[in-house]
């Protein structure tokens, strides 16, 4: 540790697992130090986003018509995450130069509370990386949606190709008893398609409301978290006496080392008493709880999610198929089709019967 006027008399704070300067991270091989003051996150992982060779795929450039959209705006977020961690990287390099130059001032005052000032903005910069990760499993949830997009577009190209054939062959061959097959088909499309888009609306709406909701909550976090520590450094800069002194009068010594090392035991306490719940007091109690209970369950509702619509496409096709074993003429079509409407209103895929009645 290169402080001078007795820091290492305060090593013994290192068991608080927080930084009590920039410095003393030096020579670890990094070009600036890792404030801990308390950063820990109930919105964000605390792992950095590893290199992913799917950055590198081209398979965004032949996106279906109707997952294309969301496809760009999750690019666009990943955009916006990396310049959320760049600012967070910038802001410890920053802190670091600040604590660098302060020690060479000479200036035991300034010294001090630069340094101290730099383990502020070191975290400040923590918290900014924080709010990149949140911002990420944000996006990430918002990948279910377009995921679920891609499986339903085949489910709605298969029965507008169906029905342009029907519509070719009623001009041009009324008789022909393909006719029967293809109207068949087309029943077995529909219900199919009615699964898939009953699908999608509700992952939809769920998963809307579950990414965006993850996303202010983070921001709320990080708003607050960084008010937290920007008071904090107001104080640290109260300490120093900016008096006009006369030429050739010395300084008075820097007395309140003491006093800014509280200043960070007292930042370091804040953000670790900080809660959620205490920001959404202003909510009413129903909705305070659903939204504490969504961001305390938000990993586990990651695990235990729903199977993909595109499996459910699959499995109502297989059993749709009864369409052909019992011959359903155009009456029984029309049943089916209601039957699987009312199965798809409720985001479950018909039985065999519904949809061979």
């Amino acid at each position: 540790m290169s402080r001078k006027s007795g820091d290492g008399r305060f090593s013994t704070f290192t068991q608080w697992n927080r930084s009590l300067s920039i410095r003393s991270h030096r020579g670890t091989g990094g070009t600036g130090g890792s404030s801990t003051l308390g950063s820990g996150s109930t919105t964000g992982s605390s792992g950095r986003r590893g290199f992913s060779l799917a950055s590198l795929s081209l398979r965004n450039h032949h996106q279906p018509e109707l997952s294309r959209r969301l496809a760009r705006l999750i690019k666009s977020e990943n955009s916006l995450i990396g310049a959320h961690e760049a600012a967070g990287k910038e802001r410890v390099s920053i802190a670091t130069q600040l604590s660098e130059w302060g020690e060479q001032t000479g200036d035991d005052s300034i010294s001090d509370v630069s340094d101290k000032v730099g383990v502020i903005l070191s975290e400040l910069g923590e918290q900014e990386d924080n709010y990149a990760h949140a911002l990420d499993e944000s996006r990430g949830v918002l990948k279910a949606i377009r995921n679920t997009e891609k499986s339903v577009q085949p489910s709605r190209d298969g029965k507008a190709k169906i029905a342009d054939e029907i519509a070719r062959l009623k001009a041009k061959e009324p008789e022909t008893a393909k006719l029967v097959v293809l109207e068949q088909e087309l029943v077995r499309a529909e219900a199919e398609n009615l699964v898939a888009e009953a699908q999608l609306t509700n992952i939809t709406r769920q998963k809307l409301k579950e990414a965006y909701q993850a996303e202010f909550l983070a921001t709320i976090e990080r708003a607050e978290k960084q008010t937290i520590l920007a008071r904090h450094g107001l104080r640290l800069l109260q300490l120093l006496d900016d008096t006009p002194v006369v030429p050739g009068d010395a300084r008075v010594p820097f007395a309140d080392a003491a006093q800014a090392r509280q200043i960070l035991n007292d930042a370091e306490d804040d953000l670790r008493d900080w809660r959620l719940e205490s920001s959404l007091a202003s909510f009413p109690r129903d909705q305070q709880d659903e939204i504490s209970g969504a961001n305390r369950n938000h990993q586990a509702a990651e695990s235990t999610a729903p199977s993909s619509p595109a499996q459910t496409v699959v499995e109502t096709r297989t059993r749709s198929s009864t369409l052909e074993r019992n011959g359903a003429g155009g009456g029984g079509g029309t049943a089916a089709a209601n039957n699987a409407k009312g199965a798809a209103i409720q985001g479950t895929a018909p039985t065999p019967a519904e949809v061979g009645a």
